[in-house]
């Protein structure tokens, strides 16, 4: 309970100082650009990579990302882009 009033009040004052509730609540912000390209700022790191999958861990849970032939073309501290045939995007808690 104490973390849900703590999110509440994070929200609102996000909306009361017109600040993007992604920083205010640590949550990722996703870009999906086509199919062929994603970025996800507010990660906490890549769990899994393979030519088929790849999995970034999140404060909101993991998000998986299937397709072909993908590769992660950029990782840094605030930012990952994933490149490549990209079929599916999901969360996973």
């Amino acid at each position: 309970m104490k973390d849900k009033h703590l999110r509440r009040v994070k929200a609102e004052l996000s909306e009361w100082f017109e600040l993007p509730e992604e920083i205010m609540l640590d949550l990722p912000h996703i870009e999906i650009l086509g199919n062929d390209r994603i970025h996800i700022e507010n990660h906490r790191g890549i769990i899994e990579y393979t030519q088929t999958c790849v999995r970034v861990n999140t404060n909101a849970g993991v998000i998986r990302i299937t397709g072909s032939e993908l590769n992660v073309r950029n990782i840094g501290s605030e930012e990952i882009i994933v490149l490549g045939s990209i079929e599916a995007i999901e969360y996973q808690k």
